[in-house]
């Protein structure tokens, strides 16, 4: 414990330097603008963001996207309560009290709410981040491949079940994903994939080409067959935020504590985020805390439960990127790309090798959380007078930097006309309701479960029961298979019960 809160003490006092703090503000206000725009989305400017995190060092490549991370799970909340806009759709729950305080004229309390939840949401997770992952690393250390091709392959269930509404949608996104992961040389074997003779797929697909296009520019298309017509905005008259007394947030201890551990351990479930951390909380506060009967009426309990969730989910997700280098979220499935172009492989092993690195990422959650708040309590007015600028330029600002950010991957064209390639199919799948996650997960993750599936076979002389007659593995791959069959058989019991009556009818 000792050796714990020294290195955590040993980075704080890393990242008190001035390029680390400008990182971080840089960061903060990146995710905060994300947050806010209802064109720009959190996942959007990471991506944005990323490929210019190259020629940075990795350390401040990863307090640069974690401060977007921190701050995209804010910003949203202040076009929710003020203009019933969800930046996010973590933020969604949030407008059903918060906007309906702003109609009573309690704006002010409910930013007040809002910011306070977030900074208790942020410290409890991160103190969890702090004091958790070494000792889970360590026993994590004992790990063989047999386990880590298990955890990937649940952390790639996980983003099936949690993360989308159809699983046979979200299974056949995931293939593709998978799909792209494999074309180019095998990395065991050195043979060529899918290749089909062209050379520029020798290669590979790089899987930044595939989040550019897939999200950014094929958000942007999206919004451009929509004609722009986002909602109308009514300028506030006085926008500022009015903190709560401790007597007030003392009163609502409860509502913190709940969507606290709900959005800690659903944020280091693999594929759930804040969006699933934000609505559980919700939904088990309205059936939970007193005077639950006037929620979405305008309570506190409605804005402090999903908000805390929602960033408590980010030491939760990043807790698990760390230690077992699969992501919590989507957003860090993005930073597992920045570690990997930075050629780091997140997990226990990072512990022993790079511990300065962990440590500095945590206190630079801890001093971006301090920052975040003290920004949003000073910056109210000016972040929601972006919403002034016309989204067709927003849009056009942000495909100028698609198409730098993905020349600047490998300086070349063909990334390029990859990238377009993905923002169609990007286009094609939310047209037709596909979710776009899954795939994205899969181009990451599928070398990974590869690579791990392919060197147990070799050190185990192809015996494929090794994953489940080891113990760990064993018990990860059962809990991925009985979920996975849960999430199958679930809806169809439901359906017999629902059509139960009128068949006996």
């Amino acid at each position: 414990m000792a050796e714990i809160v020294a290195n955590f003490g040993a980075g704080i006092m890393n990242v008190m330097t001035p390029t680390m703090l400008f990182m971080l503000f840089v960061g903060l206000m990146v995710g905060l603008i994300a947050g806010v725009l209802p064109g720009l989305t959190l996942m959007m400017g990471i991506i944005l963001v990323l490929p210019f995190t190259y020629s940075m060092d990795t350390t401040q490549a990863i307090v640069l996207l974690t401060a977007i991370y921190l701050a995209g799970n804010y910003g949203g909340a202040f076009t929710s309560i003020l203009f019933k806009i969800p930046g996010e759709p973590m933020h969604v729950p949030l407008l059903w009290d918060g906007y309906s305080m702003a109609r009573h004229g309690m704006a002010s309390k409910a930013l007040g709410w809002t910011l306070v939840a977030s900074l208790g949401g942020g410290l409890a997770s991160g103190l969890l981040m702090v004091f958790v992952s070494e000792p889970f690393a360590k026993i994590a250390l004992d790990f063989s491949t047999p386990e880590y091709f298990a955890i990937v392959l649940f952390g790639m269930s996980g983003v099936v079940v949690l993360g989308t509404k159809s699983v046979s949608r979200a299974v056949i996104s995931l293939g593709i994903g998978l799909l792209i992961a494999v074309v180019g040389i095998d990395d065991i074997f050195g043979a060529e994939r899918f290749t089909f003779g062209i050379s520029i797929l020798a290669d590979g697909i790089d899987y930044l080409t595939v989040m550019v296009g897939a999200y950014a520019v094929a958000e942007v298309l999206g919004r451009i067959e929509e004609g722009f017509n986002s909602p109308s905005v009514q300028q506030m008259g006085q926008v500022k935020t009015n903190l709560p007394s401790w007597a007030e947030m003392k009163a609502k201890w409860a509502s913190f504590a709940r969507g606290i551990s709900i959005g800690s351990f659903i944020g280091a479930a693999p594929g759930a985020g804040a969006v699933v951390a934000a609505f559980v909380a919700y939904g088990v506060e309205k059936q939970t805390c007193k005077g639950r009967e006037a929620m979405g009426s305008g309570m506190a309990e409605g804005i402090i439960a999903p908000q805390s969730s929602a960033v408590a989910s980010v030491g939760g997700a990043m807790l698990h990127l760390l230690t077992l280098g699969i992501p919590g979220s989507g957003a860090t499935a993005i930073i597992l790309g920045a570690f990997m172009l930075h050629g780091i492989q997140p997990g226990p092993q990072i512990f022993v090798s790079n511990p300065d690195m962990v440590y500095t990422i945590y206190g630079s959650f801890f001093v971006g959380l301090l920052l975040m708040c003290l920004v949003g309590y000073l910056a109210v007015k000016p972040l929601v007078k972006v919403l002034d600028y016309p989204e067709a330029v927003v849009s056009a600002f942000v495909m100028v930097l698609c198409f730098l950010g993905a020349f600047t991957i490998r300086n070349s064209i063909t990334d390029l006309w990859m990238m377009i390639v993905f923002s169609i199919l990007g286009v094609l799948m939310a047209k037709y309701n596909f979710p776009v996650a899954p795939m994205v997960l899969g181009t990451i993750l599928g070398p990974l479960a590869e690579r791990n599936f392919m060197t147990s076979m070799i050190s185990f002389s192809n015996d494929w029961t090794v994953f489940f007659t080891r113990p760990v593995s064993g018990f990860v791959m059962v809990v991925t298979i009985l979920t996975l069959l849960g999430t199958v058989c679930w809806p169809l019991w439901k359906q017999y019960r629902h059509n139960k009556p009128a068949a006996t009818n």
